[in-house]
């Protein structure tokens, strides 16, 4: 694909058809022509299996075990973020917690994602430590916070070499935002495990 060759990728990625859900795509190096599984976590324990996930606001996860023996990409938006989408995907590898990496790509930042009572009230009655993640900005409204939701949510799960973060796709245009233009694109994070690197997670 025009993909894999712009980016020299060692092998086609391997997309998912993403519902917001809490689905895990369990994926190997072996390449198929099977439809994109419904789900919105992947993971790999084989060289050169590229897995990507598709973000326009919503905030991608790459995952990686410390020796480089196996990776996740996560999609979460702030449903599958509330329905534990992050803690299927790191279940779903064998790396001790403590032994994880994990980068938070672009997502909508906190100064431009105002939400709704739906959305705090789903957070704050999982935990009410998560109302620290909601600024109020007019009546019945907030601006929500995905990166320190997701932090806390990764700590409390035992991950703490979190690292990314800081961006915001609706404020900055080097990346597609829905909630800047509802028709947009949708940019990929992908990650691998390097073959010819000795095991070394890759990621873009």
């Amino acid at each position: 694909s025009a993909l894999s060759s712009l980016l020299a990728l060692p092998a086609a990625p391997r997309w998912l058809r993403q519902v917001h859900g809490t689905g895990v795509a369990q994926f190997g190096a072996a390449a198929t022509n099977a439809e994109p599984p419904e789900a919105d976590a992947a993971v790999a324990h084989e060289p050169d299996t590229v897995l990507a996930v598709l973000t326009a606001d919503c905030l991608p996860l790459l995952v990686c075990a410390e020796d480089g023996s196996e990776i996740a990409a996560i999609h979460a938006g702030w449903r599958g973020l509330a329905a534990g989408v992050i803690e299927r995907g790191i279940e779903s590898l064998h790396a001790p917690r403590e032994k994880l990496l994990v980068w938070l790509g672009p997502a909508i930042g906190a100064d431009s994602y105002e939400v709704g009572a739906e959305v705090r009230d789903t957070f704050v009655a999982q935990s009410a430590h998560n109302a620290a993640a909601f600024t109020p900005t007019r009546p019945g409204h907030w601006h929500c916070d995905l990166y320190a939701l997701a932090r806390r949510r990764l700590a409390a799960f035992g991950v703490v070499r979190v690292y990314g973060g800081g961006f915001d796709t609706l404020a900055d245009a080097r990346f597609y935002s829905y909630r800047r233009e509802a028709r947009t694109g949708r940019f990929a994070s992908l990650i691998w495990i390097d073959g010819v690197a000795a095991g070394a997670p890759a990621l873009r």
